[in-house]
C-alpha cells in the first residue's frame, strides 16, 4: 500500500494477509438475521448498513450480537464465495472468536488504537493476521 498508511498494531488471531475496502459497523449485526448467505448482503431490517455487501471487504466491527447464529451465517457467506476477505475487532469475545474461526480469513484484534476513530467505510485496509498489523489508506 502507498500514500502513507495509518498503522495499527494488535494481536494476530487468524494468520494470513488480505486487502480490501473497509465496511465499518458502528452497530453490530444480530444473530440469524445478519447476512444473506447467497449474496453476502446485510439483511438485518433497520440496520444502518442494510443492503450493503460484505463480499471481499474488510469488516470492522465490535463483534456479534445475540446468539452465535451470526457466525453460522458468516461461515455460510464464505462457503458461498460472498464472505469478507478479512476482519478487524477492537477486542475478542466468544462470539467474535467463533466468527473468526469459521470465517477462516485473516483477523486482527486487541488493537493499540480504537479502529472506529481511524477507519471509515470505503478506506483501503490491509490486514496482516500473522503479525497483527493493520494498514489503512484513507479514501
Amino acid at each position: 500500500m502507498s500514500e502513507n498508511p495509518v498503522v495499527l498494531k494488535g494481536r494476530g488471531v487468524i494468520g494470513g494477509t488480505a486487502e480490501g475496502e473497509a465496511l465499518v459497523f458502528e452497530i453490530s449485526v444480530q444473530g440469524n438475521c445478519a447476512f444473506d448467505m447467497e449474496t453476502g448482503c446485510i439483511v438485518q431490517q433497520g440496520h444502518p448498513l442494510e443492503g450493503e455487501s460484505i463480499a471481499g471487504r474488510v469488516l470492522v466491527m465490535e463483534g456479534g450480537r445475540g446468539s452465535a447464529g451470526w457466525s453460522c451465517r458468516l461461515h455460510a457467506t464464505v462457503v458461498s464465495g460472498v464472505g469478507p476477505c478479512a476482519m478487524l475487532f477492537p477486542r475478542m469475545d466468544s462470539r467474535t472468536a467463533a466468527g473468526a474461526v469459521v470465517a477462516g480469513v485473516p483477523v486482527v484484534a486487541d488493537l493499540d488504537r480504537n479502529p472506529f476513530d481511524v477507519i471509515r467505510t470505503g478506506d483501503r485496509v490491509r490486514i496482516d493476521g500473522t503479525n497483527g498489523l493493520v494498514e489503512v489508506v484513507k479514501r
